[in-house]
């Protein structure tokens, strides 16, 4: 399916080349908007109505930021989409995509079609700040580092716990630690703003981290 690209900048999902990229055409039925201003980009997109869809890039806001919303029924041609990526590490080929209540099931086919065309695996989810990955783990990653601070193991011992007992490929503190703690207080900190639930609270040592960032330390 053609598909045209917008690339507004600083994507976290494709910061580098990728077949999505290099696959678009100058138009088509579906329009994908990436980069930090996504958001001013979706207003200039002309035929909205009648594409098949439109997707927008979003960082832990919810698509409705974009949208808006209205008493519970929103959804359009417009969706949210992501690519996951850690801190840091590099995108992984997951790619949650955002609906609303009343999204079209073509407009999800037609972006399912153009991301998995680009390689992508794409797993629907609801127009939840933190969408699946972020609620699920967020909290797990607070609760391992506040096991830390209270010396229940030690950092190596957790880890090791977590991948032998559970089956994990890499423990929690490890895994923050090569992506980047003060990236984990940046997405835990503006879920506990939206959701307002203490187990996304940033635990300590990500403020810390966050802290000495900001001052330039490491």
């Amino acid at each position: 399916m053609p598909y045209q690209l917008i690339d507004t900048g600083s994507s976290r999902s494709f910061p580098a080349a990728h077949p999505l990229l290099d696959g678009a055409s100058a138009s088509g039925e579906v329009v994908v908007l990436i980069g930090a201003d996504a958001d001013s980009a979706l207003t200039g997109v002309s035929d909205r109505a009648s594409r098949a869809a439109i997707l927008v890039e979003l960082g832990t806001e919810s698509l409705g930021t974009h949208t808006g919303e209205s008493r519970g029924a929103e959804g359009s041609n417009v969706l949210g989409f992501a690519r996951f990526r850690l801190g840091d590490g590099a995108p992984s080929d997951l790619v949650e995509l955002v609906r609303q209540p009343a999204t079209p099931d073509s407009a999800i086919a037609a972006a399912r079609a153009v991301l998995e065309g680009a390689g992508l695996k794409v797993a629907v989810c609801g127009d939840f700040a933190g969408r699946i990955i972020d609620r699920l783990v967020r909290p797990y990653y607070n609760a391992a580092l506040r096991r830390l601070d209270e010396q229940l193991a030690t950092a190596d011992d957790l880890d090791l716990t977590l991948k032998l007992g559970l089956g994990y490929p890499e423990g929690p503190i490890g895994l923050l630690e090569r992506t980047g703690l003060a990236h984990h207080y940046d997405v835990t900190s503006a879920l506990f703003e939206t959701l307002g639930t203490p187990d996304y609270a940033p635990a300590r040592r990500a403020v810390v981290a966050k802290r000495r960032a900001e001052k330039g330390l490491t």
